[in-house]
């Protein structure tokens, strides 16, 4: 009669290639490799490992994930974080921000059901007053919406998010300069550490500031940061064009009076969305983008 091995629980702190950095539930860290030549393994699994050597072992499955947020375009699919209770949107008055990649993440994070909270860093610069309008539609669709100054006041900064991430997994995402890095050194003392023991583990000198990355904010608290590098352009082919309006919520809550049942709420008469649109209920820069989500979605089906 056989008996069954028991596999030990890991978390996915890092990755690098076919490498990943596996954390016990002790708090010991190893090397991780995928069963096979699929490496399907991201940030925030956890999966099931045995070793095969004094720091290394071998990830045999995943466990079932709470949810997965990725992006996807014509060509490939990159996965950002896995298992996560939330979401910071961080952009900053300078650089001024791409609104067309804000409207992206929230749409990702809707369908995926992970809650977003939009970020506005840099409010002390000129221009916080013209960004802050821009924003202004989405905190009138109740997106949470913070404005900070985590430069010049890292402590008042660090009050206000604090509360928002206790005892939660966030994942941070947002464009260069924006100030994440601040943001990562403000809330993690160690945060270079880590990052230099990550490199060593992975072997991957500087290229581990490429790759997503988990920081311990408070373990004991299970409060965690995943930081994940770059914002480009934001593909949804994980997406059917008639499931757009169902992850935007301001025009949901006016699609369902339109005439005809298949609105695409683009030309047709008694379109319920251009209406309100028409009206001053819905912000024409979200209908625009909508509509060029629509057309990026349609093409890429043919």
């Amino acid at each position: 009669m056989s008996r069954t091995v028991e596999l030990d629980l890991g978390l996915v702190v890092a990755g690098h290639g076919r490498h990943y950095l596996i954390e016990t539930p002790e708090g010991r860290r190893l090397i991780g490799h995928p069963r096979g030549k699929k490496s399907e393994a991201v940030v925030g699994d956890r999966v099931r490992w045995q070793p095969t050597g004094a720091a290394e072992g071998v990830i045999e499955h995943l466990e079932p994930r709470r949810n997965l947020l990725f992006r996807q375009d014509a060509w490939k699919t990159k996965s950002f974080a896995a298992n996560l209770d939330g979401l910071l949107l961080w952009f900053a008055v300078d650089p001024v921000f791409s609104e067309s990649q804000l409207v992206r993440a929230l749409i990702a994070a809707e369908s995926a059901g992970i809650p977003a909270t939009i970020v506005l860093n840099k409010t002390d610069l000129p221009g916080a007053a013209a960004q802050r309008a821009r924003l202004a539609p989405y905190r009138a669709m109740g997106c949470e919406l913070l404005e900070l100054q985590l430069k010049p006041t890292p402590e008042a900064a660090r009050a206000v998010l604090r509360p928002r991430l206790a005892g939660r997994t966030t994942l941070v995402l947002g464009p260069s300069g924006a100030g994440k890095s601040t943001l990562v050194n403000a809330l993690v003392p160690d945060a270079q550490a880590q990052v230099g023991e990550i490199s060593q583990a992975l072997n991957s000198g500087r290229h581990t500031t490429t790759t997503t990355q988990w920081y311990w904010i408070d373990r004991e608290a299970g409060t965690a940061l995943i930081d994940s590098p770059g914002f480009q352009e934001f593909g949804l082919q994980q997406l059917e064009a008639s499931q757009l309006v169902a992850c935007m919520p301001d025009l949901r809550a006016h699609a369902g009076g339109c005439k005809f049942y298949n609105c695409t709420h683009r030309h047709e008469p008694g379109c319920a969305v251009i209406a309100a649109v028409e009206r001053g209920e819905l912000s024409t820069s979200r209908w625009r983008i909508y509509g060029d989500l629509l057309d990026e979605l349609a093409r890429t089906r043919w």
